[in-house]
């Protein structure tokens, strides 16, 4: 009896490689647009961060302005500078994928996984005791992670493939 493989059409290592590497590249420029609505939302009235509302903190903007201008400024920084730093996680990862992996190289693979899985251990775990964990908040980046895993895993595969036929 055939099996379902047996009727799909071979792909290629290099045509593996470069899909993987496209995959990679649009999900590190999600992580860039998730940034652009973190710093957004900053400056507007939201000012608390996507999916997190008065079911998770108790207060908004004009709150915490009016109870300390300085710790709102203090929060508004680190909105900015998380965005930031998120931003250029994301253009790094983008960059690693397009013009690393996509050329065959292992060493850009390795760091393009190395930076979000660094940048999400240290930040997810924190919003699960406070009940951050809400998937309008988090719910972006586990697609956007899970798009990137996707990627990831079929530029290994042909990365692996490539190096075991040579």
């Amino acid at each position: 009896m055939a099996t379902a493989s047996a009727h799909l059409p071979a792909v290629s290592a290099q045509s593996a490689v470069r899909a993987g590497a496209a995959v990679m590249s649009l999900a590190g420029l999600g992580f860039v647009g998730y940034a652009v609505i973190f710093f957004i939302r900053n400056f507007t009235d939201s000012f608390l961060e996507l999916g997190i509302g008065s079911g998770e903190v108790s207060v908004g903007k004009a709150q915490i302005e009016q109870f300390s201008p300085s710790l709102y400024h203090y929060i508004s920084h680190l909105h900015i500078a998380v965005s930031g730093f998120i931003a250029a996680a994301g253009l790094a990862v983008a960059c690693l994928a397009w013009f690393g992996v996509r050329h065959g190289q292992m060493w850009a693979l390795v760091t393009a996984v190395a930076v979000p899985v660094l940048g999400l251990s240290v930040a997810l775990p924190a919003h699960y005791p406070w009940g951050f964990d809400t998937l309008g908040h988090l719910g972006l980046i586990y697609l956007d992670t899970l798009i990137f895993v996707v990627g990831a895993a079929l530029a290994y595969y042909g990365l692996t493939r490539s190096r075991a036929e040579t």
